[in-house]
């Protein structure tokens, strides 16, 4: 049972499959300059936690508690803080990757890592958002400078990522193809996808054409073959950043362009967000809520890379 000084967290002493993940007794932290202490209500687990908790990844050896996305309520705020204050809802992302941490019943992090929690949604929903909205708006917004009525094509469409990127491509006026198994193609309709493909019975490469944006989510041979659908001068944007310098030469020769991406902690985005909230223009999918002594549940899940829409930890 935590203490005033105390809080619950989720942590792992290795690297391995879900149930390395433990429920620990940890200090509780206090807000330095320019942050705010968050009492976490909901948190998403995403595929970079379960990536991280196997292969330690940009975080090396454990412990560490694992966690990005944040809704919940500030508990206190740090020196300098004009932003916010005890009591307020707020949602975002510690800054990725090395603010983790949001598994946990507190999180600290700087105010502008955090935006108000549109009144319409619970925590649930808004601890969904962060990183897959801020994922899909960097791509699609700040790096391919998405326009009305140009073309986008969007891999694993019904993804977490993904069907978010599909409510914001829309709503930035794009014609969206999407790329998903044929049972999950009236969800996606349902969210104005305007084209679908199985990619189990179709090559994307022969069904698609004159692309101006692809948002590449699988990374590897995916992320070469998108630059065939391309028209001259669009762009495909990999969410997975490592790869062969290879691909910006093919790029080049095909006369397009691509970008390997990692998501940031935005204030500005994720007031974009909050606004397509709060316009009825974007809402998470959940997929499945476990309270937080549950995560490894959630990771075992995520693990078997088959659901639609986001996992999300709650904490009471």
């Amino acid at each position: 049972m935590s203490t005033a000084n105390t809080m619950r967290a989720i942590s792992q002493d290795v690297l391995g499959g879900p149930e390395v993940l433990k429920e620990v007794e940890t200090e509780r932290p206090a807000p330095g300059p320019s942050e705010v202490l968050v009492r976490v209500r909901a948190a998403g687990v995403n595929p970079t936690d379960w990536k991280h908790r196997a292969t330690g990844g940009f975080l090396g050896q454990p412990p560490f508690v694992l966690g990005w996305d944040v809704s919940g309520v500030v508990e206190a705020v740090g020196v300098g803080v004009t932003l916010y204050e005890p009591g307020d809802e707020v949602f975002g992302m510690l800054p990725y990757p090395f603010g983790h941490g949001s598994h946990a019943e507190y999180v600290t992090a700087s105010a502008r890592s955090f935006a108000p929690k549109p009144a319409g949604i619970d925590h649930t929903e808004a601890g969904a958002l962060p990183l897959v909205s801020l994922t899909a708006w960097q791509a699609l917004v700040d790096t391919a400078d998405l326009r009305p009525g140009q073309r986008v094509l969007i891999h694993a469409a019904a993804g977490g990522v993904g069907h978010v990127a599909v409510q914001i491509a829309k709503a930035r006026g794009a014609y969206v193809i999407g790329t998903a198994s044929a049972g999950k193609h009236e969800f996606l309709r349902g969210l104005g996808a305007d084209e679908l493909i199985d990619y189990r019975e179709t090559d994307f490469t022969e069904a698609v054409r004159d692309v101006d944006v692809v948002l590449d989510t699988i990374g590897g041979e995916n992320t070469f073959s998108s630059l065939r659908v391309l028209r001259e001068g669009g762009i495909v944007v990999s969410i997975l950043p490592m790869g062969p310098e290879e691909l910006y030469k093919e790029a080049a020769a095909l006369g397009v362009r691509a970008a390997r991406m990692l998501v940031e902690a935005d204030h500005a985005g994720m007031r974009a967000v909050a606004d397509l909230v709060d316009a009825g223009k974007l809402r998470a999918t959940i997929a499945g809520t476990f309270p937080l002594a549950d995560a490894a549940e959630a990771h075992a899940l995520g693990d078997t890379g088959r659901t639609t829409g986001k996992l999300v930890l709650t904490v009471d």
